[in-house]
C-alpha cells in the first residue's frame, strides 16, 4: 500500500521555500506521493478556511516537480468546473509528460458559493458540469497523438450517491476525504453495487485521511481515520490496507492556517507514521 501526503500549499506561513521544504521532506520520509488543493479565487468563504496566499496546484506541482524528482505527485483535489475540460486535460497530460509520469488527477465538484459565482459558474450545476467536463477530458486523452497523458489515473472524490456513480463512471480510482473507518467500510460495498449497476469495474479504493497525533487515544463513533494515537493511526492504516485500499494520502491540516506558520509539527507527524509504516 502506498502513502502519500496532501501538503497544504495556501496559509500564512507558505511561501516558494516552505514548499520545497515540504517537497523534500515528504520525499526524504519515503512517502510515495505529494499531492496539493485547489482554489482559484480566495472569496470570503474560501479564505475563511484556506487563506492566500493559495498556490495554483498545476503550477505548484510542474515547479515541485524539478525538486523533489522521484516523489508522484497529484490534486486532492481539482475542482473540475472552475476550468475548461480541453485546459484541464493539456495541463494534465503535460505535466505528467514533463514529469515523468508521476501524475495522479484527483478531481471533485467544489462547494465554495462565492468562488463559483466569481468564475461565472453556475454552483447548482456543478455536479452536472464535472460529469460533462470528465467526459471531455477523457475524450481528449483517447487522441494520445494530441494529448499524450500517458495514462493519468483519475481520482474522483465524493461520498454522495451521485459522487459514487461518477467515480464508477470516470474515476480508476475512489477517493474519499477525512471520513470515519466506519463510513467508508459501509461505502465500500455501496461503491460496487453502484459500478456493477453500470456494467462499470469497481474502481481502486484511494481515500484521504487526516493525520492528528494524540498522546491519549482518541474515542468515540466520530473519531476520523487517521486521529489519535500513533497505534491508532497504525492500525487504522491496516484496517484500510484491509479494505483493498491500495493508496492512503494523509492529510496534517488539521483546520487552523496558523498551522502552516510551523510546518515542523507536521513534518514530525509524519515522520512518526513513516518510522511506523505498515510492511509490504
Amino acid at each position: 500500500m502506498r502513502l502519500g501526503v496532501n501538503v497544504p500549499n495556501f496559509g500564512p506561513g507558505t511561501d516558494p521555500g516552505v514548499l520545497r521544504q515540504w517537497a523534500l521532506t515528504v520525499e526524504g520520509l519515503g512517502f510515495d506521493l505529494l499531492m496539493v488543493s485547489d482554489h482559484v479565487v480566495i472569496t470570503p468563504d474560501v479564505a475563511e478556511q484556506y487563506p492566500a496566499p493559495f498556490y495554483e496546484p498545476f503550477t505548484t506541482l510542474a515547479w515541485l516537480a524539478g525538486a523533489a524528482t522521484r516523489i508522484g505527485l497529484g490534486t486532492t483535489v481539482l475542482i473540475v468546473p472552475y476550468r475548461h475540460p480541453l485546459l484541464v486535460a493539456r495541463m494534465a497530460a503535460n505535466l505528467n509528460d514533463l514529469s515523468g509520469g508521476r501524475l495522479v488527477l484527483g478531481v471533485g465538484v467544489g462547494w465554495a458559493r462565492q468562488e463559483f459565482e466569481a468564475l461565472g459558474v453556475a454552483h447548482g450545476r456543478r455536479g452536472r458540469l464535472t460529469d460533462e467536463h470528465l467526459a471531455a477530458i477523457r475524450a481528449a486523452w483517447a487522441d494520445e497523438g494530441d494529448y499524450r497523458s500517458g495514462g493519468v489515473p483519475i481520482w474522483v472524490g465524493g461520498g454522495s450517491d451521485a459522487g459514487l456513480r461518477r467515480a464508477a463512471r470516470f474515476g480508476d480510482a475512489w477517493h474519499p476525504l477525512r471520513n470515519t473507518l466506519p463510513w467508508l467500510r459501509e461505502s465500500l460495498p455501496r461503491l460496487a453495487a453502484i459500478a456493477g449497476e453500470q456494467g462499470r469495474p469497481v474502481p481502486a479504493f484511494a481515500p484521504r485521511i487526516l493525520l492528528r497525533l494524540t498522546d491519549a487515544p482518541v474515542t468515540g463513533a466520530d473519531r476520523r481515520a487517521g486521529e489519535g494515537t500513533i497505534e491508532q493511526v497504525a492500525d487504522d492504516l491496516e484496517q484500510l490496507r484491509g479494505l483493498g485500499a491500495e493508496t492512503v494520502v494523509l492529510d496534517p491540516f488539521v483546520g487552523d492556517p496558523d498551522e502552516t506558520l510551523r510546518p515542523e509539527a507536521a513534518w514530525q507527524m509524519l515522520a512518526t507514521v513513516a518510522a511506523h509504516r505498515p510492511a509490504g
